[in-house]
């Protein structure tokens, strides 16, 4: 936006703050997208629309928390003797736990106040996690015997890393779907420095 004079007209201004965020443009580094807003994250990584590498990062962060907190819930469970449905619900209720506390740490780690950062963790995590139990613990229910299984079990391990391996591939294209639009992990995005 040069010109000539090495003035910039009132609305151009405006629209260079607007857009920059005051932030100096960097030739070197055209991928640099820290201080834009939501509406640029569909450019965030690379030429076009999101890529898949974004979106399955994405994803493997929801399914870490995921696998913490379903793996321990399955522990807690069996130990205790309950029987599948408590089980279940234990382990999904973790799931969801340390899902959103993964993104709460990164996100207060970049500076984002506690009370922000639990909003951006429910923007962020909330349908991910949620299409990942119901595909996740739908393939326990029906792989035979799975639900059964003990803690040393082959099949209780095999079987829950065959339901992660598969709410990973369904939940992958639901990130990009989100990302590309500004939402999901888009909003967690914007702290990442």
């Amino acid at each position: 936006m040069r010109h000539g004079t090495g003035h910039h007209t009132h609305d151009e201004q405006a629209h260079h703050d607007q857009h920059h965020h005051g932030v100096p443009e960097q030739p070197s580094a055209p991928h640099d997208h820290a201080g834009h807003g939501p509406d640029h994250q569909a450019h965030a990584h690379g030429q076009g629309p999101v890529g898949w590498g974004m979106a399955a990062k994405a994803t493997l962060h929801c399914l870490t928390g995921c696998a913490i907190g379903e793996v321990l819930g399955m522990i807690i469970g069996t130990a205790l003797g309950w029987h599948d449905a408590p089980t279940m619900v234990l382990a999904i209720a973790l799931a969801f736990f340390f899902g959103y506390s993964l993104t709460l740490w990164a996100v207060t780690r970049a500076g984002l106040g506690l009370k922000a950062a639990i909003g951006v963790a429910l923007a962020a995590d909330t349908l991910s996690i949620t299409v990942m139990e119901i595909v996740d613990n739908g393939v326990l229910l029906l792989v035979p015997g799975a639900m059964e299984a003990h803690l040393s079990d082959g099949l209780f391990w095999g079987a829950l890393a065959f339901a992660f391996a598969i709410a990973f591939l369904v939940t992958t294209p639901v990130n990009k779907w989100l990302i590309g639009r500004g939402k999901g992990h888009a909003v967690v995005h914007q702290y990442h420095h």
